[in-house]
């Protein structure tokens, strides 16, 4: 019997400053991993990380490690924090409410930008990654495979993702509440992965005079200038280009902030205190805070996004409504394709078992009674056959209707198997059998 466990904090339980504190990069997610495998080597894992969310999900045994106070310490201590400190700011769902819950992750359900669609290439790397350090097997590789196919069917059959807004359309949005025009004006891209590809994307609406990409890696900045008409620039020469900027977008994957306060104190002095526009879509976020304290410094982090998102929210609930009909929908087949999956064996078990113990009773008869043809000996042992068909139907029944991957189910399970005495061994109450 499997249990399904989740820990994790989000954009709603934990503010920026927390969660830059627990985000994993990429080399950091496998490393994470592997060292999960060496302390609970006989379990699941796949952990999801984003700019929104910090999660980690688990398949273990019913009576087995991790509990989930062990996750979240495993989580802080990787990242070298009391457990204390963070551990108010995760939600902990166990089994249903683990597949519910990551089905509407999936769906962006549970996004800062409602109907986005990139938490689902965001969950499928992580899966992905989890079958690269070989973390998944025959719990969570089914729920991970059912959940981006549930994302996919919502965006699909739903009206979720039409006129969605996203991070880099809101980057866009602040900027003309800036700035009337354009034309005149220098935007500066700092980073050239997949959030600055979205971001310029958008940017071009706005058809600025000059477009910079600044990155450590030269080669990318200049493919990604080149997809946008806009120039490659040196990272070395980055406080020449801030003097230039009008409209500053950071998303790199720097540790720390690469534009602090006193640097950039120096660089808005240049600027004759002209008006600056810094979107920092990092986290770890890229740009001091303190930064945006400075007179014409206008600072927006990825969560100042909030405000417009709450308000698509409330534009779309007939959307909203339709994607969770659809996600409560495949949750109940799911943990009904589960459910039989963990209790076919038993169930198997049980019924071998006796009646095996029924064919050793009808032999020992037929050996006392003597003699006795061939054919007495079939109606005794189908007669046997049927007793214990009919004594097992309704224990069969109980577990057949038991809600699967939740406490009833295990709990009914383990009772099975204790009162038919299918198991050898006493196992300690799960101390997260109730959460």
């Amino acid at each position: 019997m499997q249990r399904l466990l989740l820990v994790g904090l989000n954009h709603t339980t934990a503010p920026l400053e927390i969660r830059e504190k627990l985000v994993f990069s990429g080399q950091q997610r496998n490393l994470a991993l592997q060292a999960f495998r060496q302390q609970f080597h006989e379990a699941e894992a796949v952990l999801v990380s984003t700019c929104n969310r910090v999660e980690l999900y688990v398949g273990r045994a019913l009576h087995s490690h991790p509990r989930d106070d062990e996750m979240i310490e495993f989580l802080a201590a990787y990242h070298g924090l009391p457990a204390e400190e963070v551990a108010p700011h995760f939600y902990r769902k166990t089994d249903k409410d683990v597949v519910t819950h990551l089905f509407s992750v999936t769906s962006s359900l549970d996004s800062m930008v409602l109907g986005e669609t990139q938490i689902i290439g965001q969950v499928r790397d992580a899966y992905e990654l989890a079958q690269t350090e070989s973390t998944v097997a025959g719990t969570l590789n089914p729920l991970f495979q059912r959940a981006i196919s549930v994302g996919k069917q919502v965006i699909s059959q739903t009206s979720l993702a039409e006129g969605h807004v996203s991070v880099a359309s809101v980057a866009v949005d602040y900027a003309k509440r800036i700035f009337d025009h354009f034309a005149d004006k220098t935007v500066l891209s700092i980073g050239a992965g997949k959030m600055a590809t979205l971001v310029l994307q958008s940017f071009q609406i706005l058809k600025p005079g000059k477009l910079l990409v600044c990155n450590r890696d030269g080669l990318k900045a200049g493919e990604l200038a080149s997809r946008f008409s806009g120039m490659p620039v040196s990272y070395d020469d980055l406080a020449k280009h801030l003097v230039a900027a009008d409209v500053v977008i950071t998303s790199t994957g720097a540790p720390r902030a690469i534009i602090t306060r006193e640097m950039f104190e120096a660089i808005h002095r240049q600027r004759r205190y002209r008006p600056v526009f810094l979107i920092d879509i990092a986290l770890p976020r890229n740009i001091d805070p303190a930064v945006g304290e400075m007179e014409n410094v206008y600072l927006y982090n990825i969560d100042d996004l909030q405000q417009v998102v709450s308000s698509a929210h409330s534009l779309r609930a007939s959307a909203v409504t339709a994607a969770r009909e659809i996600i409560q929908k495949q949750v109940e087949e799911f943990l009904s394709s589960q459910r039989s999956r963990q209790v076919g064996p038993l169930i198997e078990n049980l019924y071998q078992r006796y009646h095996d113990m029924a064919m050793e009773e009808v032999a020992r008869t037929v050996r006392k009674l003597g003699q006795g043809g061939n054919g007495e000996r079939e109606r005794l042992e189908e007669l046997a056959r049927r007793i214990v068909n009919k004594l097992l139907h309704d224990p069969v029944k109980m577990i057949r209707n038991s809600e699967g991957l939740a406490s009833p189910a295990d709990q009914s399970m383990h009772i099975v198997e204790k009162l038919f005495g299918l198991t050898e061994s006493e196992h300690p109450r799960d101390p997260d059998a109730h959460k």
